[in-house]
């Protein structure tokens, strides 16, 4: 939440109306930040060696080459020359330092340092590669042939601003960028009708195949999260199953009439002297003998 807060305020210091209070706040927020992440940085760097794989100087090392470290260095040293160089409270007074500004956003992927949401992506393109590339190149595939169909259509044409809208390849190259991704900026527009009913077919046709990813990636996400909770259900039954499998098997090697040699197994040896008629069950001198469990054999 204070990252957060800190990313409204410097969206706020880059306008007139709030630079003022918003660079002041900013100011103190930063210097909190900054000891905040500098002694949390330097506490996960030492207590890294609770793994074997960093331990020592080698392993911290190792350690510091991880991304997310990285960022983190990144994050507090820009951080640092921010508040060293802003002067009088000002922290993006300096029109040279407003461009690390960018490395102050880096401190939002905190929100998941462990790269959950990151993992779940690569695995969903991962697993939908195929799909997306074919769709990708068949669109690719439409989105170069139609732009040249435009493009010889409509280079001699003079637009009504006295200009010709397509004069050049990288000209059409770029109204079918727009056009595929239904931005439609609208600054370039075919005149002819042999354009407009080319440019009609290529928004059909490629608009339809550029779509596709989105709906292969829903898709994959969706089936992906019920994966997980299905995983998730799934695991929480693994102890109750074990437990009850115990419970049967130490019953079951329990039985006398067994007679397991794979565990323990208990039975009662009765003391009554040989002539003499038994006692009953509760009456007498009972002696309880356990068979070692035969584990190597387990």
């Amino acid at each position: 939440m204070v990252v957060l807060v800190c990313l409204i305020f410097s969206v706020l210091s880059t306008i007139d109306e709030y630079a003022e209070f918003a660079n002041s706040t900013l100011f103190w927020m930063e210097i909190c930040l900054v000891f905040f992440f500098g002694a949390e940085y330097i506490v996960r760097l030492w207590s890294a060696g609770c793994r074997s794989k960093y331990m020592g100087c080698c392993g911290r090392i190792r350690f510091i080459r991880k991304p997310i470290c990285i960022i983190d260095l990144i994050v507090v040293v820009a951080s640092m020359v921010v508040l060293s160089v802003g002067s009088n409270g000002q922290v993006f007074a300096t029109s040279a330092i407003r461009g690390i500004r960018f490395l102050q956003i880096l401190r939002m992927l905190h929100v998941d340092r462990q790269g959950g949401t990151w993992r779940l992506l690569g695995s969903v393109v991962f697993i939908h590669r195929q799909e997306l590339i074919t769709t990708l190149y068949i669109g690719f595939l439409g989105l170069i042939f139609s732009s040249y169909f435009v493009y010889l259509a409509e280079k001699d044409v003079v637009g009504p601003q006295g200009r010709t809208d397509f004069a050049s390849y990288a000209d059409a190259l770029w109204w079918g960028v727009i056009t595929v991704t239904t931005i439609g900026y609208g600054d370039a527009v075919p005149q002819t009708w042999l354009g407009k009913i080319v440019a009609s077919c290529f928004s059909v046709f490629a608009i339809s195949f550029f779509a596709l990813p989105a709906g292969i990636l829903g898709s994959g996400f969706a089936l992906k999260v019920q994966q997980k909770q299905r995983q998730k259900h799934f695991n929480r039954q693994i102890p109750a199953a074990a437990m009850l499998i115990q419970c049967l098997w130490r019953c079951h090697a329990a039985d006398k009439s067994i007679n397991s040699q794979a565990t323990w197994n208990i039975y009662v040896k009765d003391t009554t002297p040989m002539g003499q008629p038994s006692v009953p069950l509760g009456k007498g001198k009972l002696v309880l003998k356990t068979q070692p469990a035969l584990f190597n054999q387990a």
